[in-house]
C-alpha cells in the first residue's frame, strides 16, 4: 500500500488557530488540486479529531471525477477511514452517510455500546490495538481490503503517529502566505515529536498555487 500526506498550513505551519477554528488556508485552485488526490485514492484517512472539530465529508466534489471512477469500475467515492481509538465518532456524523464505505479504526478500549450503534449505521470497525490504534495492523487490514492508495488528511497527531510508524510515503503541503501563530495552535505533525532518528524526507517538486505554494516530498525507504 502507498500511504500519502496532504495537508495546508500556514507560513508558519499551523493548520488551524489555537481554538481548533479553521481559517481558510488555501483558495479554488488548491481545493480542485485536493479533489485529484482523492479521486486517485482508494480511501481518504483522517482523525477523530477532524470529524469532531469539522465534520468533513471527505468525498469527489467533481461530478466529472466521480463518473470517471465508476467508469474504471471503482466506487464514485473512495472509502473513508477515521482512527479512532475510543469510538468517539458521532452517529450522526457526515463520513457515515452513504455516500461510501466508511471503516472505523479503534482499540480494545472503545466501548463495545459504541462499536454497535456504529456497526448498526453501516460502519465497518477494524480494531488494532490496546489502548490506541496500531496503525501499522490498521493499515495491513486496510491493505487485505483492497485499499492500494491511502490519502491521510489529517490532523496533526494522526500524522505525526504516521511519521512515527514508518508508514508515510509522500508528502505533499500546501503553504498559505497567512501567518496563524499559538504555541498551542495545531502543527503539521503534533504527537510527542522526535527527540532523535527524525524523519528525512526528499523534496522532489515545488509549485506555485493560489497565493501560495504546494510542497512536495518522497519519504525514502529505510
Amino acid at each position: 500500500m502507498e500511504v500519502v500526506v496532504n495537508a495546508a498550513t500556514s507560513v508558519d505551519g499551523k493548520l488551524s488557530t489555537r481554538e481548533r477554528r479553521q481559517v481558510r488556508i488555501s483558495g479554488d485552485a488548491d481545493f480542485d488540486r485536493v479533489d485529484r488526490l482523492r479521486a486517485a485514492a482508494d480511501a481518504v484517512l483522517v482523525g477523530v479529531g477532524t470529524v469532531l472539530a469539522d465534520d468533513p465529508h471527505l468525498g469527489i466534489k467533481s461530478e466529472e471525477r466521480r463518473v470517471e471512477r465508476l467508469r474504471n469500475g471503482r466506487s464514485a467515492n473512495p472509502a473513508r477511514v477515521v482512527a479512532d481509538s475510543r469510538a468517539r465518532t458521532p452517529p450522526d456524523a457526515t463520513v457515515l452517510d452513504d455516500d461510501a464505505d466508511t471503516y472505523l479504526l479503534v482499540s480494545r478500549a472503545a466501548p463495545t455500546e459504541r462499536l454497535d450503534r456504529l456497526r448498526e449505521g453501516g460502519v465497518t470497525v477494524i480494531e488494532a490495538g490496546v489502548d490506541r490504534v496500531d496503525l501499522s495492523a490498521a493499515v495491513e487490514t486496510l491493505d487485505a481490503q483492497g485499499v492500494d492508495r491511502l490519502l491521510a488528511e489529517g490532523g496533526g497527531e494522526l500524522i505525526f503517529s504516521l511519521f512515527e510508524a514508518g508508514l508515510v510515503d509522500e508528502l505533499s503541503v500546501f503553504v498559505g502566505s497567512i501567518l496563524v501563530g499559538g504555541r498551542d495552535a495545531p502543527t503539521l505533525a503534533d504527537g510527542e515529536g522526535f527527540v532523535d532518528d527524525f524523519p528525512t524526507l526528499t523534496l522532489v517538486g515545488v509549485d506555485r498555487l493560489d497565493d501560495g505554494v504546494v510542497l512536495r516530498y518522497r519519504v525514502p525507504s529505510e
